[in-house]
């Protein structure tokens, strides 16, 4: 396997694994892990930063990741795409670890992340980064946090009581890697997860069948809360996905162009849940450079993505 795919494949495993040994930092960065953003000393509840070896003249764009797992699986190891991400320079990265649902159910799981984004705000210039200048990165169920990140700032009944109060640095834009955005409408849809049956992600995640915590769902859900501040979105998703709908990638996408929020979708033709290759990579490179680098819109088309 070339080596760009064999790096790529850790990523792929956010949907089994969990609990495996810390990566090494890619080559001029170095690894500062598990802050406990919590306080609590949850081993779930801790993130990681990787910056550069060399000190940056000035503060640095971030980079966060949030791994999936059907949010019950996969750890802030999962780090495969983000270091293809920032390998090159200029970056600060962090990858956010965040109770699964077998530790507390929703919405334990968005209370955790919103507290380690007031976590990196709050220590952003011990690290030399610019807390005007973060993007966020997730695949799966950490597209749905991601994405549930971007929609609610300021939505104060999902900040939760993890970690410090205080307010969270503004999140310049996100990536949303074949994320639910709306779980009422997920039923049905050709997902191979039934959120009425017992032990499948969505009703694990909710404590029961879905149709018993339609509230919660609807909280849960990115979209229930679009507006027109919201930050840039793309979003990347494959049209066979047998997990999470291609409908739910389209879902958001025109709800946030509605509202008249920048948001491309890239297609992945016949692509499955995950999929990776050399074009998706430039393309989300390009994303988070003309933004949170050259503070410019997005000039990446809406279109088909290779999946190989």
């Amino acid at each position: 396997m070339p080596r760009f795919l064999s790096v790529l494949f850790l990523t792929l495993l956010c949907l089994t694994s969990s609990g495996r040994a810390d990566p090494a930092a890619p080559a001029g960065f170095i690894a500062l892990r598990d802050f406990d953003y919590a306080g609590l000393n949850h081993p779930r509840q801790k993130l990681d930063l990787y910056l550069p070896e060399k000190p940056a003249d000035k503060p640095l764009p971030l980079i966060v990741y949030i791994h999936g797992g059907g949010w019950e699986a996969g750890d802030k190891t999962d780090t495969g795409l983000l270091f293809e991400l920032i390998k090159n320079g200029g970056w600060a990265g962090a990858s956010i670890g965040y109770r699964l649902s077998q530790d507390q159910k929703w919405p334990a799981q968005i209370h955790d992340v919103k507290a380690a984004l007031r976590w990196l705000g709050a220590h952003a210039q011990d690290h030399g980064i610019d807390p005007t200048r973060i993007g966020l990165i997730g695949i799966s169920a950490g597209g749905h946090l991601v994405s549930l990140l971007g929609t609610s700032q300021g939505v104060t009944s999902l900040e939760g009581k993890v970690g410090k109060a205080g307010d969270s640095p503004t999140i310049a834009c996100v990536i949303n890697f074949c994320g639910p955005a709306n779980f009422i409408t997920f039923p049905g849809k050709g997902s191979i997860i039934d959120p009425e049956k017992p032990g499948t992600a969505i009703s694990k995640l909710f404590g029961g069948p879905m149709s018993q915590h339609l509230a919660e769902a609807t909280a849960a859900s990115p979209i229930t809360y679009v507006s027109k501040g919201d930050p840039p979105f793309m979003h990347i998703h494959g049209t066979s996905d047998n997990l999470v709908p291609y409908s739910q990638a389209q879902e958001f996408d025109a709800a946030l162009g509605q509202a008249g929020v920048p948001s491309i979708l890239l297609t992945g033709e016949g692509g499955p849940h995950v999929f990776f290759s050399r074009d998706l990579v430039k393309k989300v490179g390009t994303f988070f450079n003309d933004i949170l680098r050259r503070a410019k819109a997005p000039g990446v088309p809406e279109g088909p993505v290779a999946i190989k």
